[in-house]
């Protein structure tokens, strides 16, 4: 592991020490985005650190779409967006990629567009952190619709 963001995430979530952690999946683990300003706001954070999809191997990469796909497609299931968001960044200059996974319904936000547009404030505000208990909500809900779609 170095010193990004996403392994020390990894890292914690390994250790047993990531409350946002939903399942370990082959390619990556599934994690709940720290601020909800989008309820049921998910990353998929990929286990290889590399920093574009075609540098991952040929097998590897054809899972770790795949399970992005039912990771997205239990988002939805269990969230009931009018639309899902996708992105796939690295952190800083292209670090470890992993995937966003946006929730998104009509009127989420005062103008159509990505979620980027958002001031960050507003994006990263303290008002979006969940509780405790809303955190365990919204993790169950995701975890019965991902063991429906990778048992």
């Amino acid at each position: 592991m170095c010193n990004c963001g996403v392994c020390e995430r990894i890292k914690l979530t390994q250790e047993g020490k990531n409350p946002f952690f939903v399942r370990e999946l082959k390619t990556g683990y599934v994690v709940l985005g720290d601020i909800q300003r989008f309820k049921g706001y998910t990353l998929f954070l990929c286990k290889e650190h590399a920093t574009e999809l075609h540098f991952l191997e040929k097998d590897f990469k054809c899972v770790f779409l795949e399970e992005m796909s039912l990771v997205a497609e239990a988002v939805y299931n269990a969230f009931h967006p009018d639309k899902l968001n996708y992105e796939l960044l690295g952190v800083g200059n292209g670090v470890h990629m992993h995937w966003h996974i946006f929730p998104r319904r009509m009127g989420d936000t005062s103008e159509p567009g990505p979620v980027w547009r958002l001031d960050k404030a507003e994006l990263n505000s303290d008002e979006y952190k969940p509780t405790e208990e809303e955190l365990e909500k919204l993790k169950a809900l995701l975890k019965i619709e991902l063991d429906k779609l990778i048992p």
